[in-house]
Order: C-alpha cells, then structure tokens, then sequence
C-alpha cells in the first residue's frame, strides 16, 4: 500500500521505527545494527529499512530536514503502516552550558517557534512532550547500557539561520537543552493519532562556542544514541 512518499507493502514496517534525519544514517544504522535488513521504501532517496535487533523486528527510516517533512513521514507511518513507536535519533545544538559534544539527550518536552499546533485550531497553547513509556524505557536501557542519557526540553526550531541573534540566549534562559529541528512536530502527530513519540539526540555542535562535528561523524559515529534506541525497540516490542 503505497501513500504519496513511502512505496512499501502493509506490514513492511515494525511495530518501532528508528527516524534520523538522514538517508545515509538510515543505511548506516541498518547495515551495521540490523540482521537481515530489507529495503522496503526509497522514494525520494528516503531509505526506510526493516530488519530484526537480537531477534526483534526494527525498522529505520530517514525523517529528511524540519518539522515539515518528519511530518508527513510520521503521520502516514502511523496513519497508514501500523506503526505504533517511532524514536528520532538525530543530532542538535548544545544551548545549555551542561551538554559537551556527543552528549546524548532525551527531549522530556520540545519548545518551538513553528505553526504547526495551528491546524489543530486549539483554545491555547499547545505543550509537544514525549510518551512517557518510550522515555522512561530509553533511561532504563541507557542505565543498563552503562550509558549516561540526559533528559529535559529540547527547542524544536523552524529556522537554522535565525535573524534574531539572540533567540538561542533566550530559549537557554527557559531550560530548553538543545535545539533541533524535528521533535515538536513528531511530537504533535504522535498526540494527535494517539501514537508514541520520543526524540533523541547526540549533541553535534556547539552555537555559543563553535565546536563542532564532521558530517561523516555525525553519520557514522553516533553509535550510543543508536544502542540507546535499538533497546528501547525492542523493550517497547513487548508492551
């Protein structure tokens, strides 16, 4: 059953989808974690993959740039392919003065600056938080990984070059950890079609510093977030 931007059969995809943001993450992640990997869609180069972790169905699949795009994968993922978790594994900014480089953070609640909460036509403002089961899931396996997993508000920015200069300054004042570009609108859907969500991120650079990753590190050395994820999937596989 195909949808406007995933070619795959129904039951393609696992019950959890891990989503990075690139296509290259997605081949990576299933090519060295996932047994018998299958590609099941590549529309648009967007390479979803469905294969087994310690004999548990996994899927991955590229969410692609923004809130618009993790969008429409999220929604027709959960609308129209059965999923029922989907974790974004993706890199972001440390705004807080408490993250170093590859630190690895769970967004508890995600900031933002987009409209997406607009078509939902709500008498407020809407908070995006994470499901409370696949967050409380991912610190139990980082714990039992021996991984250190940090959790808190992640800002959720519709702009990469932002003309207010100081706008990182003033989300840093109200918690938020670290700024990405996807976990509001994942977030929201996830709400909306009464699904679960949870973003994880590794920090790949630093705004107020300047400190920063290669794009082949943040392709291919954020191992622990993926470990972190992987876990959880299958954790998540028995509820």
């Amino acid at each position: 059953m195909a949808t406007a931007h995933i070619a795959a059969e129904k039951g393609a995809f696992a019950k959890t989808v891990l989503m990075p943001g690139d296509p290259l993450r997605s081949k990576f992640i299933a090519e060295t974690f996932l047994e018998n990997p299958v590609l099941v869609n590549n529309v648009r180069g967007v390479q979803g993959y469905t294969g087994t972790y310690k004999g548990v169905p996994v899927s991955v699949m590229a969410s692609g740039m923004g809130i618009p795009s993790i969008g429409i994968y999220s929604y027709e993922l959960y609308s129209f392919f059965g999923v029922e978790n989907i974790i974004r594994i993706g890199s972001a900014g440390a705004i807080s003065d408490k993250l170093q480089l590859r630190d690895i953070v769970a967004g508890m609640s995600s900031h933002t600056n987009s409209n997406f909460a607009a078509q939902y036509n709500l008498p407020g403002t809407y908070a995006p938080t994470a499901d409370y089961t696949l967050l409380s899931t991912a610190v139990e396996s980082a714990k039992d990984l021996g991984l250190d997993l940090k959790v808190g508000p992640l800002l959720s920015s519709d702009t990469f070059y932002d003309d207010d200069e100081e706008a990182l300054h003033k989300w840093a004042k109200m918690g938020a950890l670290a700024v990405e570009m996807e976990s509001a609108g994942l977030y929201m859907n996830a709400a909306r079609l009464g699904k679960r969500a949870l973003a994880m991120v590794t920090i790949s650079d630093m705004p107020f510093t300047g400190e920063a990753t290669t794009p082949e590190e943040r392709q291919n050395t954020f191992t622990q977030m993926m470990e972190i994820a992987l876990e959880t999937a299958i954790r998540m596989d028995k509820l």
